[in-house]
């Protein structure tokens, strides 16, 4: 706690700030930008990535607002969970949670990154009076994966899935159930082969190798946004750097939501939502994407929910947009942040 003392006392709006939030199994990583007095905003990284994936956009966004990015366990600068336990959905839900029980949060704006949207998205669901404004970027706020996938929101991102999109008619409620079980029986495999493997210590790579093993993971990532993302998910050992990431991450189990269940949780959203959808990013419809059967219906759902509180914004871009070219996705957010003084100024 003593580090949300040490921040609460900064003199400087501008100044950034590395937080640790206390937890039973360590702590949830944070930094911040700007005074702990302006209007809330919390940030939430995709997976794999981590708090620097926001460091271009940020300073960009106005200035009389606090900006928290925090690290999902298992990620960046955030402990990783004890042996033994895999890595959940809801646990990123309930880190957020946390983090916002600390900083005495009761209302704010949540801004997710692709699984940071997600996490975003359910959160809104589950306490959807606490969150103001919701900004997704490069997400739908679910995501539904297709029947007989294992793979969690994100996880899809740079390799194919092995089983097909659904039919029209798609599988019988048994075929699902019975893939449904599959996927767990998958994840408690996984896990476990992880576990029975001799431990091995973290590969000591170099800078440069560190940093294109990270580029060719991430295809839309610039050399530049990978360098900014290495700086918080690597550590400098002696003869190179290992990534911070901790491997069971890999293995994320996945609590799946149908389509019907997304569509159904999306109307307990209070919050206004942005979502801005990069034209090249993973969701193009001009690619073979999983994502093909869920969008227009999440689209149509959030547009006959929330009516003038949604608006839906295509960019010129790939996945990483907020950090490889964050000046086309600023003046968005900015009037989204600032669209209810824009409106009071109008009276």
């Amino acid at each position: 706690m003593s580090s949300l003392l040490k921040w609460s006392s900064l003199p400087m709006a501008g100044m950034v700030s590395e937080l640790k939030f206390p937890v039973p199994w360590g702590h949830i990583a944070a930094k911040a930008w700007g005074s702990p007095q302006g209007r809330p905003v919390l940030c939430l990284h995709g997976w794999l990535d981590n708090a620097n994936t926001f460091n271009r956009l940020i300073p960009l966004l106005p200035k009389d607002y606090c900006y928290m990015a925090m690290d999902f366990g298992g990620h960046g600068l955030s402990s990783h969970r004890p042996a033994g336990f895999p890595y959940h959905f809801l646990d990123y839900v309930s880190e957020v949670r946390r983090v916002t029980a600390a900083l005495k949060w009761n209302r704010f704006t949540l801004m997710g990154h692709s699984l940071g949207g997600t996490v975003a998205g359910m959160f809104s669901c589950v306490f959807p009076e606490m969150v103001e404004k919701l900004i997704l970027v490069e997400s739908y706020g679910f995501f539904p994966a297709p029947q007989g996938q294992d793979k969690g929101p994100g996880l899809g991102r740079q390799r194919k899935l092995s089983s097909p999109l659904p039919s029209r008619d798609g599988p019988s409620k048994s075929e699902e159930h019975d893939m449904w079980l599959e996927s767990k029986r998958k994840v408690v495999e996984n896990v476990l082969s992880l576990e029975q493997n001799k431990p091995q210590p973290p590969k000591v790579r170099s800078p440069q190798e560190a940093l294109q093993r990270l580029l060719q993971a991430n295809s839309h990532l610039t050399e530049e946004s990978g360098r900014i993302l290495l700086q918080r998910g690597a550590t400098e050992v002696p003869g190179g750097m290992v990534y911070n990431r901790d491997m069971r991450v890999l293995t994320h189990n996945q609590d799946f939501l149908t389509l019907e269940q997304s569509v159904s949780f999306l109307s307990k959203i209070r919050a206004s939502v942005l979502m801005i959808i990069a034209r090249d990013g993973i969701f193009n419809p001009k690619t073979e994407n999983v994502a093909k059967y869920f969008v227009k219906p999440l689209r149509e759902a959030f547009q006959s929910n929330l009516k003038e509180h949604f608006q839906l914004v295509e960019v010129n871009g790939n996945h990483f947009v907020h950090l490889n070219e964050p000046e086309v996705v600023a003046g968005l957010i900015n009037n989204f942040l600032k669209q209810d003084q824009i409106d009071k100024a109008k009276l």
